[in-house]
């Protein structure tokens, strides 16, 4: 088997990470939910129909992260369930309806919204803002580029 390049290893090197980060990243949002008695989830979907009603389908393209349209469709019920959210008709699709916050949702997505400034103001004020965007353009080029890749790689393999 042949070995990596140094900048595969480096690359590679990055992965674990990536993945420490990501939890980290959702432990915090469950720090910042739990106390209004939400999960990081209900809280992405709340917030993407924060501005306009949304069908499910929208805002699993919107909130990304490879999200299936039915995992926002379960959350998005739970939702209305708990009354953070209700239906309305939607005048563009019979059977799509629109998924739309309710005065407590609207409340709670703001009140956590004050929560996460807090804490984004405090871990970024110990990273500094030089290194975060440096950070943040490093990382969409790694996005970039292994996108480009694996659509490179799918087109030759169909």
């Amino acid at each position: 088997m042949p070995s990596r390049t140094p900048e595969g290893d480096a690359l590679t090197a990055l992965v674990l990470p990536a993945f420490e980060l990501n939890g980290e990243f959702l432990s915090a949002a469950a720090m910042i939910t739990t106390p209004h008695d939400l999960t990081p989830a209900q809280w992405q979907v709340l917030g993407a129909v924060l501005g306009e009603p949304r069908p499910v389908a929208a805002i699993a393209r919107r909130i990304g992260l490879g999200l299936t349209r039915q995992s926002v469709q379960r959350v998005a019920d739970d939702v209305v369930a708990r009354g953070w959210a209700r239906w309305q008709d939607n005048p563009d699709h019979k059977r799509a309806k629109l998924l739309t916050p309710t005065d407590r949702g609207v409340a709670a997505v703001r009140a956590m919204a004050g929560e996460q400034r807090a804490w984004a103001d405090a871990v970024g004020a110990d990273i500094g803002i030089a290194d975060l965007e440096l950070l943040g353009r490093l990382i969409r080029r790694v996005i970039d580029s292994s996108r480009t890749h694996r659509t490179a790689d799918q087109t030759h393999d169909g």
